[in-house]
């Protein structure tokens, strides 16, 4: 029986090791790890992090800068491996979390959409099919030739957004770099939103609570590594701001 969920986490943990002291030498190292002193502090990032998003669902995450949002993101990418716990993915995903990641500066326009392509899976013959519906949507024609290290960020965010919306992913993952994009790319990027109609499950973090009350069916917030509200975007949106204030 075919799952009713794009994505479910259950018991979902992630830590990093954060360096406190450096040992001058192997030595003082050895004689460190004898008496116990750690050259490190673990820094619990998401805690027991549990949620299912359904099938065609527009998902926003939000949460104060550091508390885990885009680290979940990441561990749901696989970009991170997480500590414990478990994750069901259900159908093909499309990341769109860092500026950079999957381009090279070296190479042209046109050959980064390849390599984008194949590292989403995608073959040459695929690519070649909606190579041109990116370099449209991205509004780059004349530049697709160029060395991409010749591009604003601007231009490579549109390029990237291009890349991730026309591979027709299952699931759509989004961080707050879009926010970087001019006002007529986000109107763009706005409009496709407005057009998919469930047609798409989504993934979003986004600090921008007009666009999560705009576009979420549903919304998350975490604060400290755990989810503390999670259900009516507008309502989320709320409990979002009143963190500010106390």
């Amino acid at each position: 029986m075919r799952s009713s969920y794009a994505i479910e986490v259950k018991n979902l943990k992630k830590s990093f090791k954060l360096p406190t002291e450096k040992a001058a030498g192997l030595k003082q190292a050895f004689f460190n790890t004898l008496k116990g002193v750690k050259g490190y502090t673990k820094q619990e990032v998401l805690k027991n992090i549990s949620f299912r998003v359904k099938k065609g669902e527009f998902l926003g995450i939000v949460g104060r800068n550091g508390s885990g949002k885009s680290t979940l993101l990441k561990v749901l990418s696989k970009i991170y491996v997480p500590d414990s716990g478990k994750i069901k993915i259900n159908g093909s995903l499309v990341p769109f979390i860092e500026l950079g990641v999957g381009f090279n500066p070296e190479l042209t326009g046109k050959e980064n959409v390849y390599l984008n392509g194949a590292l989403l899976g995608f073959s040459n013959a695929e690519v070649d099919k909606m190579y041109d519906e990116i370099v449209s949507f991205a509004e780059l024609e004349p530049f697709m030739n160029q060395k991409l290290k010749n591009y604003s960020s601007g231009m490579q965010i549109r390029l990237a957004f291009s890349i991730a919306i026309r591979a027709k992913g299952d699931i759509l993952i989004l961080d707050e770099v879009l926010a970087v994009g001019d006002a007529a790319f986000q109107e763009k990027c706005n409009e496709y939103f407005k057009s998919l109609k469930g047609e798409q499950t989504v993934i979003i973090v986004t600090h921008d609570m007009e666009n999560v009350k705009r576009f979420c069916s549903r919304a998350i917030l975490i604060e400290n590594g755990e989810i503390i509200k999670d259900g009516n975007p507008e309502k989320v949106a709320e409990a979002y701001l009143d963190l500010f204030k106390n």
